[in-house]
């Protein structure tokens, strides 16, 4: 899965480019509200009690943003939750309400809590129909959560509404890929790589989606390609050893596995079955 992306908040009226991932982003590769400010307006006098109420829930919610971002930062996120829970409760108005939901979402995926980010992700969405990153996380823990069919209706919305970006055509492509359509996978993977032929990632899941098609060129060839641009990506690499393995090459089948298993240390399942299956290689000479 993608390390949870720290990008900025973006309006429907701008461009989501995306950003490399370490995975998968993950999705996975999902943002923080720090390019925001709240630091509050000089207030004018006022003896009205709703205006002075208004002013002590919106010093409230700056302190609550502040401890929560310091928390993001030392990645706390526990803490960064429920300060962004307790800014969110306090109602404040946009931007604040979607930010501080948002927020809240980023630090429950942090925290493996995937339904509860699904709903902030979910509520920042409704409070603001042009939060782009929020549709792009909630895409990535849909998928997580085995939600597909939310995952593809929020990814045609996010290619709806920035038909150009390529974080969106990259979620529409992992849900479709989750849903089995192949050809819209395809498709989307394709245009992203048009637009970024050096996302190592995108070179990977197209892979994946040849494969699948029954296109096992085509699939070696995307594989290769994410290595060349990520000699160390693991999962490219065992892919490619499973293309090796259907064809015949058991030397270079085990050599990608024996190297799968070298560069996958921070994927302990991928490594004992990059492991398994050189070994079974060995033991057949």
């Amino acid at each position: 899965m993608h390390r949870w992306a720290n990008c900025h908040r973006r309006r429907s009226s701008h461009i989501m480019r995306a950003a490399p991932l370490a995975l998968i982003a993950a999705l996975s590769g999902v943002a923080s509200a720090q390019a925001q400010t709240y630091a509050p307006a000089p207030v004018p006098m006022t003896t009205s009690v709703p205006a002075l109420h208004a002013q002590a829930v919106m010093r409230a919610v700056t302190e609550h943003f502040h401890r929560g971002l310091t928390a993001m930062d030392a990645r706390d996120w526990t803490r960064a939750r429920d300060e962004f829970t307790a800014a969110s409760q306090l109602d404040p108005p946009e931007p604040q309400a979607s930010t501080a939901a948002y927020d809240a979402g980023i630090a429950d995926a942090n925290l493996g809590r995937y339904d509860d980010a699904a709903k902030n992700f979910r509520d920042a969405v409704a409070r603001d129909s042009g939060f782009l990153a929020a549709m792009a996380n909630l895409v990535a823990v849909d998928l997580r959560r085995n939600d597909i069919a939310e995952a593809r209706n929020v990814a045609n919305r996010f290619v709806a509404l920035a038909p150009d970006s390529a974080r969106a055509h990259y979620s529409r492509g992992l849900a479709a890929l989750a849903a089995n359509d192949f050809a819209t996978a395809r498709d989307d993977f394709s245009q992203l790589l048009k637009s970024d032929p050096k996302y190592a990632v995108a070179h990977y899941d197209l892979g994946l989606t040849e494969e699948r098609l029954g296109h096992f060129d085509a699939a070696s060839s995307e594989f290769s390609a994410a290595l060349d641009l990520a000699p160390s990506y693991a999962r490219a690499r065992f892919a490619l050893g499973t293309i090796m393995l259907r064809n015949g090459d058991r030397a270079g089948a085990r050599e990608a596995f024996d190297r799968a298993a070298r560069d996958a240390n921070d994927d302990p399942s991928l490594r004992s079955l990059a492991i398994e299956l050189r070994n079974a290689i060995a033991a057949i000479h």
